[in-house]
């Protein structure tokens, strides 16, 4: 099966990849995206209808690196069997539920977030910098995707709070089953272009996919009333070709964001924190009642929020037992 340099770069590849192959590999193997990620068998694309192979790389161990969606796998020509993962330019992951001490990869090789928050009840600031936190610890570029705004007379009130986290976030409003309002968010998905969509189960993911690709083949379910929290419709990590030539990652739906090694990113979306932190008497200041500190100083004069320090608090003791915070990286 020969591969064109058309095909693989509608998929993805760039020369990031293919400076990784040996002159060895060039001819004995040919490169393969992972398209879905099911358990025991993953899809993978290349020239031709995409086909099954299984994720297990012969001779691989735990610690080697395992395909998941988004991922550039090597397969070899005559076995159809895969040999390595390509490395990856970012990978998004969480500590896996119910197990801290495991890892659970979500998504390699994105060029864009969506990070996918309705315009209802179950909106949450703290849930969008968790989200946050992990596109800028992985150096992915982050868009907020307020759906739903039909249901709500004031979505700009929920664009407010977004931009309350960081003031220059690019924030999109969008009404997911309406293909001209959530016609702008194509922008972001030109030739090659794989952008990934993260939120909890409800907000509206799967009908976005649907509403980008004029198709209705993704199921959807309607959302509890009581509390507009939604269950899972995805079950499987899965990207999905759009006309335009780029490609939406649908996940499942996460309550639960576990994050793990991503000191950088809680520095860089709470760099208010970490700046005024860096005022205080001591180096070793824990923000308590000792003397000097300047972040009860700026709670206290209005400058930072209660609710916002228990939130750093929060998500540093999470990370590290002891954070080592950084200044944000410029970009």
């Amino acid at each position: 099966m020969t591969l064109t340099d058309e095909t693989l770069h509608e998929l993805g590849w760039t020369a990031f990849f293919s400076n990784q192959l040996s002159q060895e590999e060039t001819q004995a193997c040919h490169p393969v995206r992972v398209m879905t990620v099911h358990r025991g068998q993953i899809t993978v694309a290349g020239a031709g209808a995409p086909f099954s192979v299984s994720p297990y790389i012969p001779g691989a161990t735990p610690t080697d690196d395992h395909p998941t969606v988004g991922d550039w796998l090597l397969v070899d020509a005559a076995t159809q069997q895969p040999t390595r993962v390509l490395r990856r330019r970012n990978l998004f992951k969480r500590r896996a539920p119910g197990d801290p001490r495991r890892e659970q990869m979500i998504a390699a090789n994105i060029d864009t977030l969506f990070i996918v928050a309705s315009c209802n009840q179950d909106f949450s600031v703290a849930r969008l910098e968790r989200y946050l936190v992990l596109a800028r610890e992985v150096g992915v570029d982050p868009v907020v995707v307020l759906t739903k705004t039909d249901l709500t007379d004031t979505p700009q009130d929920f664009a407010a709070a977004v931009r309350a986290i960081e003031p220059d976030l690019r924030v999109e409003l969008v009404d997911g089953r309406d293909p001209a309002s959530a016609a702008g968010l194509a922008a972001y998905c030109g030739t090659g272009q794989t952008v990934a969509l993260l939120g909890s189960s409800g907000v509206g993911k799967s009908t976005l996919v649907n509403t980008l690709r004029g198709s209705d083949s993704i199921a959807t379910q309607a959302i509890r009333e009581s509390d507009d929290t939604g269950r899972h419709t995805t079950t499987a990590r899965a990207m999905h070709r759009l006309a335009g030539g780029g490609w939406l990652l649908d996940t499942p739906g996460m309550r639960e964001l576990q994050l793990s090694d991503a000191t950088a990113g809680i520095a860089e979306v709470f760099d208010d924190f970490v700046e005024i932190a860096q005022r205080c008497r001591f180096s070793d200041c824990a923000h308590g009642g000792e003397p000097g500190c300047a972040i009860r100083a700026a709670i206290d004069a209005g400058v930072l929020t209660v609710e916002r320090f228990d939130r750093w608090r929060r998500l540093a003791a999470e990370d590290s037992p002891m954070p080592a915070y950084h200044g944000k990286r410029r970009r």
